[in-house]
């Protein structure tokens, strides 16, 4: 493998010439050893330059380290279990691992049949190299040191290197040949030397468990496994005990003396106790008891009686069981009559004295416990569950009784149960129903039942209900159970069905203020005396009403006085007035059409007649715009529909100005006026 490097670099001066950026070669090599040493791997090789040379020096030199750290291994395998079996897998990681076992195989194999080391088997050079240094290996040294250049003087090698003309790196042998110190070989060049490789050859004597480390011109074994806890490793790479005691990393307290073992020490007491006693943790002598420690210390007919630090053994006596005891002359054990001696035994049952014991006689719902030897209650609740009572069960002192569940009370025979009426006690406010084992409280119309009780009636608020609002058309009143409604003071009166109120017609009823000149308008909640004098140039069709229905109309048409010019051009044909009553809507969902102007105009009528449209627009009076205007066909004529599209809040009262103008091919022949006075109602719908 170390031919492998040299080579490379004989090498360099051939590739230099490629236009490589100038590195040194030795640190290619050393960045690729290092690489193979640290990641036992060649494959992802950081590149240092981007030499074609460098790369092909640093791959060669790593791949270098791995395959002599592997064949290091495959030539301690060979020399500890002295067979390559285990590297029978011939992967590409143990290639090179066998080759260099079996060829130390081949070296050992040699040396055993005194064969000469230096064969000339056709194996490859690597293997021979390995071979040679296993057959060698009981005359390697462990341990090889130059020796000094200045003792050559001494052996007359001055005068050999002298013939060598001083070109010998090392020293010369004569006849103008170089030779190397031990440890070293002769490079190709013949005057240079060159470490040898011993853990690479196998020419070291590490033991098992020890890793060959090369140094210059020799080698050294390092112990790869620690010592474990209680040794250190000499520099002669052997385990040594460490004294705990000397060093004084002992934990022993004062009433101890450390002792070393190896690997560890102890703690030994420096007060010894005496016999009978033993000695604890802390160094404290404590009696032992020979009576439990030890088995029959003592004479049979006697007893053991331990003492501080000993025992004593005694005489036997006569030791009676339980329920005896001894006769006056102390001879032999007699019957107690537990009956008579023991006061109230049994407590209060009859007593029945036995041999060595005796047994009470237990009253009903009592039972005799042979441990206690008392009487105890027998719990029939327990041991009879639902056969003694219909309901509950409560167990008491040699008996028991029933009781029953709320809602019923006990039957005559103690044990069943009966439905209580509890009705009879007035529970309920108002209505009670008795149910088994209960009862219900009902309410009469207009209450309900509380929440918090169930028994408590309370009023129902009709008004607060989420349709309270709508129950009663203008005021809800509630009352205990009911409630009525009621309507405003003035202008209405309440309907047949107690809910609605109806509007009064003051017009009909007579009960308006108007004058004989004016006419009586009902509106919602009231009424409006109404009088209307035509303008000027017009005069009024018809008489004056004592009384103006809905949509009723008060027509006022021009009525020019000769010569008078100016009114004979006025487009304003008529000037009309209607009158409406509207309530105050809560909502408007969709335009309400309250007046129709009908008209005598045809739809899509001829030009030949004059006629071709209508036109509606209103002039005055829109408040916030709550009107619109509408043409719409009615059986072929135009019709004007004035709709409410907003509700107005009442008590309000405007007038809708709207015109109808008829427009011809000619233009504009003229218009009418129409007066809508409507009236807003504070009343809600």
């Amino acid at each position: 493998m170390a031919l492998r490097v040299a080579l490379l670099f004989s090498l360099f001066g051939v590739l230099l010439g490629q236009g490589a950026e100038q590195i040194s070669m030795e640190d290619c090599c050393k960045n690729g050893q290092k690489h193979g040493t640290d990641h036992e791997d060649c494959a992802s090789l950081p590149l240092i330059s981007e030499s074609t040379t460098c790369r092909i020096v640093q791959e060669q030199c790593c791949v270098t380290v791995l395959e002599d750290k592997m064949c290091t291994n495959g030539i301690n395998i060979a020399k500890d279990q002295g067979a390559c079996d285990s590297l029978f897998t011939n992967t590409c990681d143990t290639k090179t691992t066998k080759m260099c076992c079996d060829c130390c195989t081949l070296g050992k194999t040699a040396h055993e049949l005194g064969l000469p080391c230096d064969h000339n088997l056709s194996v490859g050079h690597q293997c021979n190299l390995v071979s040679r240094a296993c057959c060698v290996e009981g005359a390697t040294a462990h341990q090889r040191e130059l020796p000094n250049k200045d003792e050559t003087t001494e052996n007359g090698d001055s005068a050999l290197n002298n013939q060598c003309n001083g070109k010998c790196a090392h020293r010369c042998v004569g006849n103008d040949t170089c030779a190397c110190f031990k440890g070293y070989k002769l490079k190709p060049d013949g005057k240079s030397c060159e470490d040898i490789n011993e853990c690479l050859v196998g020419a070291s004597n590490c033991r098992g468990g020890e890793r060959c480390i090369n140094t210059e011109g020799s080698f050294r074994c390092q112990r790869e496994v620690s010592c474990g806890t209680g040794y250190e490793l000499t520099d002669s790479n052997n385990c040594k005990d460490i004294d705990e005691c000397e060093t004084g990393i002992h934990n022993c307290g004062p009433q101890f003396q450390c002792q070393n073992t190896q690997g560890s020490f102890r703690c030994l007491p420096k007060v010894q106790c005496g016999s009978g006693f033993i000695q604890d943790a802390l160094g404290n002598c404590i009696d032992i008891n020979e009576c439990v420690s030890q088995t029959g210390p003592c004479n049979r007919g006697q007893i053991c009686v331990n003492t501080v630090g000993s025992y004593t053994c005694q005489r036997n006596s006569v030791n009676c069981g339980r329920g005896y005891h001894l006769n006056e002359e102390g001879t032999r054990c007699v019957d107690i009559d537990e009956c008579k001696t023991t006061e109230n035994v049994c407590g209060g049952h009859a007593c029945l004295n036995m041999l060595g014991s005796y047994r009470c006689e237990c009253e009903a719902g009592y039972m005799f416990n042979s441990i206690t030897r008392l009487c105890e209650d027998v719990n029939e609740c327990r041991h009879y569950p639902g056969r003694l009572c219909a309901h509950k069960c409560e167990n008491t002192l040699g008996s028991y009784k029933c009781s029953c569940t709320t809602g019923f009370m006990l039957a005559a025979d103690g044990r069943n149960c009966d439905d209580l009426n509890e009705c009879e006690s007035t529970p309920c406010s108002q209505e009670c129903a008795n149910v088994y084992g209960s009862y219900q409280c009902y309410c009469r119309r207009g209450y309900q039942l509380s929440d918090l009780d169930g028994t408590t009636c309370e009023d129902i608020d009709e008004c607060a209900l989420p349709t309270g609002g709508h129950i009663c058309s203008y005021r809800c009143h509630n009352t205990p159970g009911s409630f009525h409604c009621s309507c405003p003071v003035n202008g209405y009166t309440l309907a047949v069905n107690g809910r609605s109120c109806q509007d009064i017609d003051e017009c009909v009823t007579g009960s308006h203020t108007c004058t004989e000149n004016q006419s009586c308008f009902n509106v919602q909640g009231g009424f409006r005396c109404l009088s209307f004098e035509c303008p000027n140039n017009y005069r009024r069709v018809g008489e004056t009403a004592a009384r103006l229905e809905r949509s009723e109309v008060v027509r006022c048409v021009k009525s020019c006085q000769p010569n008078n010019i100016a009114c004979v051009l006025d487009p304003t044909h008529s000037v009309s007035h209607t009158f409406i009553s509207l309530p105050t809507f809560r909502e408007l969902p969709r335009p309400e059409e309250i007046v129709f102007l009908r008209t005598t105009v045809p739809a899509y009528g001829s030009y030949n007649f004059g006629s071709y449209d209508v036109k509606f627009d209103i002039l005055e009076g829109n408040v916030d715009n709550a009107f619109d205007i509408i043409k719409r066909v009615e059986n072929g004529l135009y019709v004007g529909i004035v709709r409410q599209v907003k509700p107005l809040i009442g008590p309000a009262m405007t007038v809708l100005k709207l015109s109808m103008r008829n427009l011809t091919i000619q233009g504009d022949s003229g218009h009418n006026i129409v007066n809508v006075h409507v009236f807003v109602s504070e009343f809600w719908f």
